[in-house]
């Protein structure tokens, strides 16, 4: 038997000839205790220039492996996760303030790089018919970590409210007027388009081949409009009041922990609704991570990365980065303690990859990344030991000649470890069917 109320989950809505799937709804709950499917999801979080690695390095590869001192905020989620080193991207090496740009891109930097599509827009083409939002970029900067296939940063939200609103409040001028936005924008772009077919008779091939990277972007804009029409004639979900305490108000980044906190608590809530499915939230740019005054410090992290072996300099820097884990460890609590449609934890289908695309901050050293992955056993994932790329590639970890590991953080001993190769693995992990990501020359081996 099914109850009148009950809804089918794969109830479509058609809007202007497009289909979308209705978001996992509270009255979509299968009868009698028949166990939902929970939607796959992941959270990409960036810290800038790197770490102090001396503090940071897991010397021992497996599963038998001891937590660093800025990782030990991790110690309770011991099971959910895998720390990664010996990572890199060959295309950031020799850079330095650039790689935060292909962190989820795999890009080559240099005088005349250009960046191509991020894996959460490669994850967002697979969920974004089952949710109101493509998918959700976070940046206390603006400068989100997310890229369209055209190599186009895509704009990052940072205040707490302005998110809250993004997500679950309705249109301040109503549907009506925001739908006639969203058709006057579709009628700009149908018109630009009959403009582009008259033009192309007369290009060149070298031309033809950057109008079609334009045409690419016209035609995902275009999509992503008649999709945020069709969602209007759906109901933004109501959120409990003790939710919206905490998540609609207004954070100073100057207080950053309660930033940091506030900002993963609507990440949560995101999931949890099924606003969206691929967040990307980007701490800090290379330039200006931010101080931590409750701490006491009052540096950026790139002043402390540039700590030129001050001792003093360096505790900060390891300070910051234990705080930076630390609010980590609080994402982690929170998706372990929320459920998710069928009662089960979200922390079981969301993929967080937390990191830098920067190990040695003084140096600009851009090998031997310092990444976790953390959740998603329910997709695969398989924690609980440290991997360690570059095992069998040199005599182990040196961390009382510092100028030795540094070496090691500003050239890979593993030429093979591409960090593409995880973010592949992550990527089919989330349905995209696909056998190569960026410069990926393999898949990573999670499960």
């Amino acid at each position: 038997m099914t109850p009148s109320w009950h809804i089918d989950r794969r109830h479509v809505l058609r809007g202007l000839g497009s289909f979308i799937t209705l978001p996992v709804l509270n009255c979509m709950r299968p009868a009698f205790g028949e166990e939902l499917e929970s939607p796959r999801r992941s959270a990409f979080i960036y810290i800038p220039n790197g770490v102090n690695t001396l503090d940071y390095q897991i010397t021992t590869p497996g599963e038998d492996y001891t937590l660093s001192r800025s990782l030990q905020p991790l110690e309770k989620h011991r099971g959910v996760i895998t720390p990664i080193s010996g990572l890199h991207h060959p295309g950031g090496l020799g850079h330095h303030h650039n790689c935060q740009k292909i962190w989820l891109t795999g890009g080559q930097l240099g005088p005349t790089d250009r960046n191509t599509i991020s894996v959460d827009q490669k994850m967002a083409q697979v969920t974004s018919p089952h949710t109101r939002f493509h998918s959700l970029e976070i940046a206390n900067k603006g400068e989100s970590l997310a890229w369209t296939e055209d190599g186009i940063r895509l704009p990052g939200m940072s205040r707490c409210s302005e998110i809250f609103a993004y997500l679950f409040e309705e249109p301040k001028n109503g549907t009506a007027a925001q739908r006639r936005a969203l058709r006057r924008k579709k009628s700009v772009l149908d018109a630009n388009l009959e403009e582009v077919r008259s033009l192309e008779r007369k290009m060149g091939s070298e031309d033809k081949g950057r109008m079609n990277q334009y045409l690419t972007a016209v035609r995902e804009t275009e999509v992503r409009a008649r999709r945020a029409d069709a969602w209007l004639d759906v109901p933004r979900p109501e959120i409990l009041e003790q939710d919206r305490r905490r998540t609609d108000r207004e954070v100073p980044q100057t207080q950053a922990g309660d930033y940091f906190r506030t900002i993963y608590d609507l990440i949560v809530l995101a999931f949890q609704t099924d606003a969206t499915r691929v967040v990307t939230f980007s701490s800090g740019i290379e330039g200006q991570g931010l101080p931590i005054p409750e701490l006491g410090i009052s540096q950026s992290r790139h002043e402390l990365s540039h700590h030129n072996g001050d001792p003093g300099h360096m505790e900060k820097l390891t300070q910051s980065d234990t705080f930076s884990v630390e609010q980590f460890s609080y994402f982690l609590t929170r998706l372990a303690e929320t459920p998710d449609l069928n009662g089960r934890p979200l922390l079981e289908t969301t993929m967080s990859l937390f990191g830098s695309g920067m190990a040695y901050g003084h140096g600009h050293g851009n090998a031997n990344l310092p990444l976790v992955l953390a959740g998603g056993t329910g997709c695969g994932l398989k924690h609980g030991r440290h991997i360690d790329m570059n095992q069998g590639h040199f005599d182990g970890y040196e961390l009382d000649t510092p100028g030795k590991h540094y070496h090691l953080c500003s050239r890979p001993v593993n030429t093979n470890a591409h960090m593409s190769n995880l973010l592949l693995t992550m990527a089919q992990k989330m349905g995209v069917e696909e056998e190569r990501f960026g410069d990926s020359n393999a898949e990573l081996e999670l499960g």
